[in-house]
Parts: structure tokens; sequence; C-alpha cells
């Protein structure tokens, strides 16, 4: 990276090859009152003398000594979406001029981007860390902080990950559900169990960003996307270190004081062990010594946490202790479907996780295996469903839930046609999301028609016979 434009830096030589290439070149230089002036020219390279040149536009005052750049670019507009074939490339040296009026540029450095090579998300995170430089040392020299802002609103919603929350709602609103089913249900209880599994949820996505920071991998992730990658407001300087570990504390807190305020109203060893465990496996995710994901131990614990862990602790919650096997089982396609979100966003992350030492399932796995186990997983995730109905276990609607299995062919035929482009799996990465949400809401949907049969015709059933 050339420390002057934060762009990737090439070879001089190829950099007048890359400039031959574009009809006309912009000079650069610095006027004797110390601004920057450009003017177009018409450039004549040489490769073997490893120089260009140029005659002085009529009527202009140039240099004669001193340096120069030179810079050739492209781009094509898109009426109606924006711009494509994005390049340019700026060469940077000492100038000639002879008495013809001609001036000639010798390059010792150059700098450059060509869309085709770099997707310029890519092209703007490589330029992340000289951005942070120059903020730093403008903020130095004006003897205040500089940094990017964004309102109080969207800041809270990108450091949390806020839309992911449908995460942790999808399985504790289950599980409240299948207790209404069976009498159990406390109102004030049931609205804590939902804003305690938020809050822990939400510290969760906060210790993943801390810990992936200090552990690198986030810094070393060149392509994150809008579902994978982390929240980045620590690497854009939007949230300081020390602010997301605020956040962590509030969060973390707020999680278990509603445990403890749960447990005391609803005392249970069931309870207790879930609580326990859904915190070592929230914090030990990311956090050392534990470091789960980055031992492939990633999906595991997430299925487990937000999986049995959360729709079985809301249950508890309701029951004072004993769990209904209807429970564990409409927990487990939950869990197989959030672990598959995970799994999924772990694919553009591959590179930057492989040099940081996570070892996910993706990096550890070749690709064909990788959308292999995809398949596998989804598979049995509709499977248990379906046994689960036919085992009278699950109510018959569902059944419905297996409509969501043209999204999981998109997610394969996605996966085998865009594994390698992390910007092109954002729509797979959303599809795969998609099929999560609309499963667990067709189970909330289930047993909230179960509870109006109950209402309305105590007599009939919504199981098979």
């Amino acid at each position: 990276m050339d420390v002057r434009s934060g762009l990737r830096s090439i070879d001089a030589r190829l950099a007048l090859t890359k400039l031959a290439g574009y009809p006309f070149a912009l000079a650069t230089w610095v006027g004797e009152d110390g601004y920057p002036l450009s003017v177009a020219v018409d450039v004549t390279v040489d490769t073997n003398s490893g120089t260009a040149s140029f005659v002085v536009p009529g009527g202009l005052v140039m240099p004669s000594a001193g340096e120069m750049s030179l810079t050739g670019s492209h781009i094509r507009p898109q009426p109606g979406v924006g711009y494509d074939e994005r390049r340019h490339v700026t060469l940077w040296g000492g100038l000639d001029r002879d008495r013809a009026g001609w001036i000639t540029v010798r390059p010792t450095a150059a700098w450059g981007w060509d869309e085709s090579e770099e997707p310029f998300p890519e092209y703007v995170e490589r330029s992340v860390g000289q951005s942070r430089r120059y903020l730093g040392q403008l903020s130095s020299e004006l003897g205040r902080t500089v940094r990017p802002r964004l309102s109080a609103g969207w800041l809270f919603l990108r450091a949390t990950r806020l839309p992911f929350l449908s995460a942790a709602i999808v399985p504790v609103t289950i599980g409240i559900a299948i207790a209404a089913v069976g009498g159990l249900f406390d109102p004030l209880t049931a609205l804590l169990t939902i804003i305690g599994a938020a809050s822990a949820h939400l510290a969760f996505n906060v210790a993943n960003d801390i810990f992936d920071t200090r552990l690198g991998a986030d810094e070393l992730n060149v392509n994150p996307t809008q579902y994978s990658g982390g929240s980045r407001v620590i690497q854009y300087g939007l949230v300081s270190m020390r602010g997301m570990q605020g956040l962590l504390v509030l969060f973390l807190a707020l999680a278990v004081s509603i445990g403890l305020l749960l447990f005391a109203l609803s005392p249970s060893t069931q309870l207790l062990v879930i609580g326990v465990l859904g915190v070592i496996l929230g914090v030990g995710y990311t956090a050392p010594p534990l470091k789960l994901v980055y031992r492939g131990l990633g999906e595991l614990t997430i299925a487990v946490g937000f999986g049995p862990l959360m729709l079985l602790g809301a249950y508890v919650v309701q029951s004072g202790g004993p769990i209904d096997v209807a429970a564990v089982v409409a927990s487990l396609p939950v869990a197989i479907l959030v672990a598959l979100i995970l799994y999924v966003n772990e694919v553009p992350d591959r590179p930057g996780d492989s040099r940081a030492g996570k070892r996910t399932l993706v990096v550890r796995f070749s690709r064909g295996t990788v959308i292999a186990l995809y398949d596998v997983a989804i598979v049995a995730a509709f499977a248990i469903i379906i046994i689960g109905v036919v085992l009278r276990v699950l109510p018959l609607p569902a059944l419905l839930a297996v409509l969501a299995a043209p999204l999981a062919l998109r997610v394969h035929r996605g996966l085998n046609v865009s594994y390698d482009q992390p910007y092109a799996l954002m729509a797979v990465m959303a599809t795969n999301i998609r099929i999560h949400l609309v499963v667990g809401l067709v189970l909330l949907g289930t047993y909230l028609s179960v509870l109006l049969v109950q209402a309305l015709a105590p007599g009939r059933s919504l199981f098979l016979p």
C-alpha cells in the first residue's frame, strides 16, 4: 500500500503500460502558490526508457523541474444503477522539460485500482487503515478528535447488529407458545424472558466484535458484507474499544439481572443450568481461553445456544422445571437453521479467518464438503419436523415449514455459483437467514393456532389422529 494514497502500489513499468491504454491522462503538480493544479494531456508512453511525455498545452504555464503525477482513468455509467468498469492508475516522479515544450515524467512510484481485479467494497476496505492514520494525524494537528459519525440510532443498530435479533426472539417465543399450549403461561415472566434473551444476544454480538478485533480476525477481513465480517464499528472508528466494552457490560448485566430475577420468580435446577451454560457459551464463543469458534466449534455453540438453551429456557421459566418433549423436538430444527446462518455467513470470511487462525468449519473443509454438509443439515432440519408431526409430537400445521425448502435449494445453487465471490454471496446469505425466520414463524404460528383451537373448539385437535 502506498502511504500517500492508501491505494495498492504497483510496479512503475506496469503502471506505464496501463497508462498507455488510456486515451488521455491528467497531469497534476503543485503550483508556485502551493495549490495543486491539473490539466488533461495527451501522453506518449515509452516503456523501454520508463518515461511518459506530453506537450505542454498552449498558453499554460507549467513547471520545468520538480515532481508531477500522471493519472489515467476509466468509468462506464450504468443509467439507473451506477457505474462499472472503474479503473485508474497514477504515476509519480521527477520531470524534465526540453526547449520544444515537451515534459517527460520518470515515475518512481505508482498506484492504482482496477475493479475487475479488486471489487470496489474490498478496495474501500483496504483503505481503512490509511483513513484512520489520516484522521489520527488530523486530530493531532487540530487538537480535537476527528472521526466518522453516525446518528445515535443507526450507530446502535450497527454496533449491536440489531437486525439479527430474530435469532433469539424466534426460539424464545416458540418456547413460550409451547408452554402456553400446555396451560403454562405468565405474561410478566414471558416478557422478561424475551427482554433477557434479547439482551444476552446483543451482549454476545458485541463480545464477538471485541474479541474478533483483539484476535485480529476482523482486521484481516477485507471482504466484510452486510451479513458477515462483524459490525466494523471499531475498525471504522465509529465506536472505541472502550465504548464497545461498555456496551458489553451493559447488556450482559441486564441479561444476568433478568436471569436472576426469573430464577427468583420461578426457581428450578434446569433454569439455573441453562442460564449458566448460556453465559459460558455466549462469551466463550470468541473470548479466550475457550475461543470456541476459533476451534471449529462455532456452529455447535450457536446451535445449542440459540436452539435448545433459548427455547427450553423460555419453556422452563413458564413450567417451573419440567420439560415437554415437544419443546425439545421443536428446538432441534431451530438450532440447525440458526447454526446454518453462521455457517454460510462464514464462507466469505474464509481468507481473513484463516490468516487469523480462526479455524471455522468452512476454513477446515473443502468447497464441496462445505456445500454437502449444508445440504445434509438442511435436510435434517426439515426431516425432524416431518418426523415430529408423524409421531404426533408436533402439531400438523408444522408441516407448512417444508414450504421453505425451495429457499434452501436457492442457497445450495448460490453456494455452488458464488462460493468465491463475497459480494455475490450476500443474496445467498439473505435467503439462508430467511429460511430460519420462515420455519421459526411457522412453528410459532402452529402453536398459536393450537391455542386458538383450544379456545374456540376445545374438542378438536391439530395433531395427526
